[in-house]
């Protein structure tokens, strides 16, 4: 383009051309996203609290449940999970992650579940229901298993998140019986306990075969040396 020459219409839309909606979402988002982390990284709250705070809430669902407030007890027991699910992001949001807080992160995790499993399988034995008490022995007990699959399978280097029986499908399986249970008086916590004793023991199983093959995989061999060149 000369000096005397003036810019058509066609060259400013290419290098003036303003951003598309998805691009002005992006990065109004980003921008939304920074500040935000800032705000966390400054502000005095710890992912440990919120921890805490998930453990303090779960263990009043456990007494609300305990007393036969059971609607009251799954709010409670939502609000808990709730939190303890939001840790961890907290914490790689603001920069202040460690490696206590994952361990105790998920320690209160095992306590909260069991707790809350083990009260209703103390409610299903005060009305002589042995069965019931028995399959919610067994879900308590395959719960921390398939807990306990993926940090053994870690420690050897195994990558083990298999399984439709996680944390979150455990949380949201719980809840909803507990919520039902209190609205209507259908079979909804038993129904509950059934399926989380039957879906976590599946998952430990699948757990233990995904193990059992990555382990037993024949290693790749090791990569020969040029010989140096005379």
């Amino acid at each position: 383009m000369g000096l005397g020459t003036r810019p058509t219409f066609e060259s400013l839309s290419l290098t003036n051309t303003p951003p598309s909606a998805p691009q002005r979402s992006r990065i109004m988002s980003a921008e939304r996203s920074d500040y935000v982390r800032n705000r966390l990284i400054e502000s005095r709250l710890t992912p440990n609290a919120i921890s805490l705070t998930g453990l303090a809430l779960c263990l009043v669902a456990a007494g609300l449940v305990y007393a036969d407030q059971l609607f009251l007890g799954g709010v409670a027991f939502v609000i808990g999970s709730v939190c303890d699910m939001l840790d961890g992001k907290y914490s790689r949001m603001s920069g202040k992650a460690s490696p206590f807080g994952a361990f105790l992160d998920s320690t209160l995790d095992r306590i909260e579940e069991g707790v809350m499993l083990t009260v209703i399988a103390a409610i299903f034995a005060a009305d002589g229901d042995k069965l019931l008490t028995a399959v919610t022995a067994a879900a308590i007990v395959s719960s921390l298993m398939v807990s306990y699959t993926r940090a053994r399978a870690e420690a050897l280097g195994v990558e083990c998140k298999v399984g439709f029986g996680n944390r979150a499908g455990r949380v949201i399986i719980l809840s909803a019986g507990l919520l039902l249970a209190g609205i209507d008086s259908f079979n909804a916590l038993e129904i509950a306990v059934w399926v989380l004793a039957i879906l976590s023991t599946i998952t430990v199983l699948q757990r233990i075969l995904h193990v059992r093959k990555a382990l037993l995989a024949p290693t790749p061999p090791a990569p020969v040396p040029a010989e140096p060149q005379a």
